[in-house]
């Protein structure tokens, strides 16, 4: 009797939920709704100020909530590691809150949370930088205690050896990850021995060849007065800036001594076109296919972030509707496109069984083939631009992000008034400018291709559309080798 009444309970409930459903799907159409007007973003232009010992300070003002975001940026990142010390710029960069004059990592953790905050700091690739967000009032004691921890570092041993563990870890628990180790493979390929070729976050290696004397080097050499940028975003008028600048940072002395000359960033490369890396036992595949990218100064730059916005920077974009959506090959497929200094990446990954990774590889270069061999239809490229502005609207809704983007405009010289251009620079790409800039910069042939997995169930079937794919152990790799293999006899 029970089960007869469950029954008769499912089979109401369902027929509701069916007439629920068909009542929904009238109201709503077929077809998304086209894409409303770009919002006008409101962006005050940053003043830009010098203290007489070099800093460079930032300030963009947001009045109407008393939160300042403070940001001290040194415009040195992960291309400074020296080549056998990969990770060396970051793990400084991570050890700068771990104790300094004479405070240790947790009464400098009180310091900021009793003024409200916490600080952040990290290392990327052309900056490291340490933040702190507070309430207006507190912003002097908040910069004093910035300036501690960026000019008095401690890096006590016993703080070095806990960050090493922590990062080793990590970055073991990283490269057990098909995709993420793929990606690693594909940034050697495309930038070869240059600085933007190794393991930004080190290796394993590297990261255990790290002594004191190395942080305390590279902290003396880059971390100085004429080579930083101090971002303050908030409720500040650029005069209080310049004051609290510098009451924290003004005695900073200036180095004598020259900063170092910057590295290449892309030098030749020596790793395969097309690179197969056996995981044994992996339960999927990692397919990265990338690019060399121009740098952040070159015109096209914003030509270039539409084009990555139609070929994988978002869910509705063409890898992610060809790899996931219509094939179901994949819980998602999407590119970034990286640009540097002096040079850039354009990167497409997915992840993927290991029996369709030689199906995923082709439709990735297809993507990239077809994005630059036709026009993007009028509807797409609306599409696109709408969540580019909208992400970048809402990047600017806290202080936080604020001070990030001015920061990277500071970081790459770029005029910081660009901030206020974003949504009119995106919306004058034409769908010409985009067929034009892909044909240029992703050539057939000049791709990397990397994929990681169990290579049983796919190296052949990569070899019939690319026989001359090489293929490495994964237990013998090495990522702080140009060619990712071992010297021989080293």
């Amino acid at each position: 009797m029970n089960r007869r009444k469950n029954a008769c309970r499912l089979a109401v409930f369902t027929a509701a939920m069916i007439v629920a459903n068909a009542a929904l799907a009238a109201d709503f159409p077929a077809t998304p709704p086209v894409p409303g007007p770009a919002p006008q973003l409101s962006v005050p232009t940053p003043t830009v100020q010098t203290l007489a010992n070099g800093l460079q300070v930032v300030s963009v003002r947001r009045a109407g909530l008393p939160l300042v975001t403070a940001q001290l940026i040194v415009r040195s990142g992960g291309e400074m590691d020296p080549p056998p010390l990969a990770g060396l710029a970051d793990l400084t960069a991570n050890l700068l809150s771990k104790g300094a004059a004479g405070k240790s990592a947790p009464q400098i953790a009180a310091a900021a949370e009793a003024l409200g905050g916490s600080l952040d700091a990290a290392a990327g690739w052309d900056e490291s930088a340490v933040g702190i967000t507070v309430t207006t009032p507190k912003l002097p004691q908040a910069l004093d205690l910035l300036a501690e921890v960026v000019r008095r570092p401690d890096f006590s041993a016993e703080e070095l050896k806990r960050a090493q563990a922590q990062a080793i870890d990590d970055l073991r628990l990283l490269l057990s990850r098909p995709t993420a180790l793929a990606s690693l493979a594909a940034s050697r390929g495309v930038f070869g021995n240059g600085a933007y070729g190794h393991s930004r976050g080190g290796t394993p290696a590297s990261l255990a060849r790290i002594g004191r004397a190395d942080v305390q080097r590279l902290h003396a050499a880059l971390y100085r007065p004429d080579n930083a940028i101090l971002v303050l975003a908030g409720d500040i008028a650029p005069a209080q800036a310049q004051q609290l600048a510098q009451a924290s940072f003004g005695d900073w002395a200036r180095p004598a001594t020259p900063l170092p000359a910057r590295p290449v960033g892309k030098a030749a490369s020596h790793v395969p076109a097309v690179l197969l890396i056996d995981q044994r036992g992996a339960g999927q595949a990692g397919v990265v296919a990338a690019h060399a990218a121009p740098p952040r100064s070159d015109g096209d730059y914003y030509v270039g972030t539409v084009a990555n916005a139609v070929l994988g920077g978002s869910y509705s974009a063409r890898l992610n509707e060809e790899i996931r959506i219509k094939r179901g090959l994949s819980y998602g497929a999407n590119s970034r496109l990286q640009p540097l200094r002096d040079a850039g990446l354009w990167l497409a990954s997915a992840q993927t069984k290991n029996p369709s990774a030689a199906q995923v590889v082709e439709l990735m270069l297809g993507e990239f083939k077809r994005l630059g061999g036709s026009r993007v239809g009028d509807d797409e490229l609306a599409a696109r631009k709408a969540t580019l502005i909208g992400g970048y609207g809402r990047s600017l809704e806290t202080t936080a992000g604020l001070a990030e983007q001015v920061g990277e405009l500071a970081v790459y010289g770029v005029p910081l008034d660009e901030i206020g251009r974003y949504v009119a620079k995106v919306q004058a790409v034409t769908p010409k400018q985009i067929e034009k800039y892909a044909d240029k910069h992703l050539a057939a042939g000049a791709a990397t291709v990397v994929v990681v997995g169990d290579a049983a169930q796919f190296a052949a079937d990569v070899r019939k559309a690319h026989p001359q794919a090489a293929l490495l152990e994964s237990t013998a790799l090495d990522l702080d080798s140009p060619t990712l293999q071992p010297v021989v006899g080293k």
